[in-house]
């Protein structure tokens, strides 16, 4: 059985009741993990208020302001977690963003500083993040991202931001390499097309899911508690012996031709 009692889990990007990475902590309360969540900050608190009033069933026992473009509110970050918890467990990276503006027309148009936005809080953030909380997975421990088909084909108006995810998904790769002797396990999940805040800014979103829908060989799309359910299973000791992988949830699209 699926099983995370002592287990600490940190879950970060949750924004909203769609958010995959809402998904995930619920799988992983209802596995038994002990669970840390961020929000992120911003001048009127209107983050951090919603995630707290989401997450409160959950009871997570940290919530922590988390922007991936601060280096001293991730250094806090974990000194906190090892100060209240001792060790950590699970990482959950559910971190992505590009400018709008970056998502519609042509690609070769983007930004210099677009471009640089969308690979540092989307690409470099797994790599901040997971030098931090490295040490303390004492015990060993498993870094979950989330992917997506956009890094890998040409998808519209994804753009930039299929640039960040082929980085985010050689990220992984090299990130289990390096950590792998310290028995840290590193993967990401490549979902398929899910209705999101994130997603909003991709145009024609909903064309894609229903695309999917009708090609995909399960004829639907996949839903944030299926995504959740994969991470609770990297996250567990069940998949002791994987690591530096990209796993499809995306009801077997990604393997299809036409």
């Amino acid at each position: 059985m699926l099983n995370l009692t002592g287990k600490n889990a940190l879950v970060t990007g949750i924004a909203n009741n769609r958010s995959i990475a809402w998904g995930i902590a619920q799988q992983l309360h209802q596995a038994g993990a002990n669970l840390g969540v961020t929000f992120l900050p911003d001048e009127k608190g209107r983050y951090e208020k919603k995630v707290a009033e989401l997450v409160e069933p959950l009871q997570p026992s940290l919530f922590l302001p988390c922007d991936v473009q601060n280096d001293e509110q991730i250094e806090s970050i974990f000194k906190t977690v090892g100060e209240k918890w001792g060790k950590l467990d699970i990482l959950i990276h559910c971190l992505a963003f590009a400018n709008k503006d970056d998502l519609t027309g042509g690609f070769s148009k983007t930004s210099r500083d677009g471009f640089n936005l969308a690979m540092d809080v989307s690409a470099y953030s797994l790599v901040q993040l997971s030098r931090a909380a490295s040490p303390l997975m004492t015990e060993g421990g498993s870094i979950i991202t989330l992917t997506y088909l956009g890094g890998v084909r040409v998808i519209p108006n994804y753009n930039v931001m299929g640039i960040a995810k082929a980085a985010l998904e050689m990220n992984v790769r090299y990130l289990a390499a390096e950590l792998g002797p310290q028995n840290i396990r590193v993967n990401a999940i490549s979902a398929g097309p899910i209705r999101t805040l994130a997603s909003s800014a991709v145009g024609g979103i909903l064309d894609m899911i229903h695309h999917v829908e009708e090609i995909a060989p399960l004829r639907r799309t996949v839903t944030q508690t299926e995504v959740g359910n994969t991470a609770a299973f990297l996250a567990s000791d069940l998949s002791s012996g994987i690591t530096g992988q990209v796993l499809y949830v995306d009801s077997g699209y990604a393997i299809m031709g036409m």
